[in-house]
């Protein structure tokens, strides 16, 4: 069994290069076709796409009464996309970023990540017993930050406040085509992230591993793998924006719709342990911010993205050590 599990995770590994690969290519396409720009893209198609595993996981993981592995997969996807994936693209090129990202959506990953600890550990008035608890109704609030947020993408794409600059080497394709290219590249992801979670799942567990680090680290970056090959297909491409747009719109995603709609679902217990993990996706999106205006302003260098990976790799040595 340990090794048919191994040669599933290589699988899944295949369709979720290859997932990325054409992703990217439908959505640069797509946005060129249709005058949007490819960081709007990145932040809606690519990131819900990319997200997809997620959703299905923590869903799954709700409803089957396994709370600990859905809170750990959206909080360790969120610092894996952050520390990892971004430091990973980052080293392969510095990443340029739009000035609206900066004066925007990455303040707003980092507001997404306040709300979810609030509602996390703070009960609404007259209401004790949803301390520790993410209720029905953080979820549906979840929700609505989420609508909103969506809502700010779509009006900036029609007051042109997205606007990039094309990537004149990428092909155009037609329209069947890009769509097309997106779908498949959405299955691929969708199919790899799944077999890869699976089967890791299935070797940590044989190791006794608790379900929080699983949730944390084995889940969390299994169903961010995506994001990963998807970022990094995106920067050797040389579309920036889709990568930068993929890891914050996939963090924003991440709280407000898939942790809003696995509560909505199924209200889950917290484990005020998580506050540490929260701890640290704060003190990574503060540094993202830091970074804008040191060195070259508003784009990460790739001293900035080492230290980005060397901040995760310590964190995750942190929580193999701990195990709790």
């Amino acid at each position: 069994m340990v090794l048919i599990n191994i040669l599933l995770i290589v699988l899944g590994m295949a369709l979720l290069v290859k997932g990325g690969d054409i992703l990217v290519d439908g959505s640069s396409s797509l946005a060129r076709r249709f005058n949007v720009s490819e960081l709007a893209i990145g932040l809606t198609v690519v990131a819900f796409g990319t997200s997809a595993p997620e959703l299905v996981v923590s869903l799954s993981a709700a409803l089957g009464s396994h709370p600990e592995i859905a809170l750990g997969n959206v909080i360790g996807s969120n610092n894996f996309n952050l520390f990892f994936i971004l430091g990973a693209t980052g080293l392969i090129a510095p990443l340029a970023v739009q000035r609206n990202t900066v004066r925007f959506e990455i303040p707003f990953s980092l507001f997404a990540a306040i709300i979810m600890f609030l509602l996390a550990n703070f009960a609404f008035p007259f209401a004790e017993d949803e301390k520790d608890m993410v209720t029905r109704i953080d979820g549906i609030i979840l929700l609505v930050f989420f609508v909103l947020f969506i809502f700010y993408v779509f009006k900036s794409m029609k007051n042109g406040e997205t606007a990039d600059v094309k990537n004149t080497d990428a092909k155009t394709f037609s329209l069947l085509k890009s769509i097309l290219f997106i779908v498949f590249g959405l299955v691929f992801l969708v199919v790899g992230g799944k077999i890869v979670v699976d089967s890791a799942v299935f070797l940590a567990t044989a190791l006794n591993i608790s379900e929080k680090v699983i949730g944390l680290t084995i889940v969390a970056i299994g169903t961010s793998l995506p994001e990963l090959v998807t970022s990094i297909a995106a920067v050797l491409k040389k579309s920036d924006d889709i990568a930068i747009g993929n890891i914050i719109g996939s963090n924003i995603f991440n709280i407000f719709l898939i942790l809003g709609a696995s509560a909505t679902v199924c209200p889950m217990e917290y484990s005020p342990i998580f506050n540490r993990d929260i701890y640290f996706l704060f003190f990574g999106t503060t540094l993202l911010i830091l970074a804008m205006f040191t060195g070259k302003k508003r784009k990460l260098d790739r001293w900035e993205s080492a230290v980005l990976l060397l901040l995760y790799v310590g964190y995750v040595v942190y929580l193999i050590m701990q195990n709790e």
